[in-house]
């Protein structure tokens, strides 16, 4: 029996606003898995990512609710607070993408030949896939820094959520990328996928070493919060040169083409590769501004706003 009087279980694991959200995501991811194997079915790679998501969001978010319940999370070397909150805005944007690719490849209007029950199912498992996006979202705004608030994980900030979102989309660059977009035949584009490399290197550096507390182990010469700002600039100059230097040696007429070959096959065509990249190259240079001008807001606030004492 401890001096709290023998509680070993957290209670607020399961009665709290982020405890319901956690529950749903372990009932919702639970039964988008039973439905998918019970009758809805998956192949192809589509099918099989859809299915790693699911399974792979619902084994960690049971670990978490497990380590959170019996307060076990306090034997691991990690920030716990960073940690959820990487996780749930990473799951979050993987079940976005798990909602919109299962619908698309295998939901019709009309019954396939298995019959009309294996099409109900696969519209409920995209209907629950979207109900568990919601829930993981929850916990990212459950678990965010309010104005004001002090003593919070970096990863509670809309810049440490901006960090999973900048590397989730340099992942689909990398998808793309790989997929035949023919990158390595002009020196410029090679460059461009060096910044992609680097920049992601950088932010997943940046969040492993805060979900593990070593955030003074990365950077000695300067505060973290400073470090966050001049990197996030040089990922912005970086992004910036990359955008518009993909965008030239792809679709300019001397280097590519401007429009869509006709003989170009649908799902393998390097031009469509091109597009992809050059959509999120743009997408995560604006993800990148906003994170700069946020994380020099956030250091401008928490350089003026006394720490409060502890009692």
């Amino acid at each position: 029996m401890d001096s709290q009087g023998g509680r070993y279980l957290n209670q607020k694991a399961v009665c709290s606003p982020l405890g319901a959200a956690r529950l749903c995501q372990l009932v919702l991811g639970c039964a988008v898995v039973a439905m998918v194997i019970h009758s809805a079915g998956y192949s192809g790679s589509y099918g099989v990512f859809c299915m790693v998501v699911w399974c792979l969001c619902f084994a960690v978010t049971t670990l978490i609710f497990f380590l959170d319940a019996t307060r076990l999370y306090g034997c691991l070397s990690v920030s716990w607070g960073n940690l959820t909150v990487a996780f749930a805005a990473l799951a979050t944007l993987m079940y976005v993408t798990a909602s919109v690719v299962y619908p698309l490849y295998f939901v019709s209007s009309e019954c396939p030949y298995a019959g009309c029950h294996v099409r109900n199912f696969r519209i409920a498992v995209a209907a629950c896939s979207v109900a568990a996006t919601l829930s993981y979202g929850a916990e990212v705004v459950l678990s965010r820094a309010r104005p004001g608030q002090t003593a919070v994980g970096y990863m509670a900030t809309v810049s440490g959520v901006l960090k999973v979102v900048q590397a989730f989309v340099a992942c689909v660059i990398f998808g793309a990328v790989a997929n035949g977009s023919e990158f390595t035949r002009h020196p410029g584009t090679i460059y461009c996928v060096v910044v992609y490399a680097l920049c992601f290197a950088l932010t997943s550096l940046v969040v492993l070493a805060t979900v593990c507390g070593r955030t003074a182990v990365v950077v000695r010469c300067m505060p973290f919060d400073r470090f966050v700002v001049v990197y996030t600039l040089l990922a912005v100059l970086l992004y910036l040169s990359a955008s518009v230097a993909w965008t030239v040696f792809c679709f300019d007429g001397k280097y590519g083409s401007p429009w869509r070959p006709s003989s170009c096959p649908r799902g393998k065509c390097p031009w469509d590769s091109k597009v992809v990249v050059a959509v999120f190259s743009f997408v995560n240079l604006a993800l990148y501004a906003a994170d700069l001008v946020y994380s020099q807001r956030m250091h401008f606030v928490s350089s003026r706003v006394p720490a409060r004492p502890r009692v």
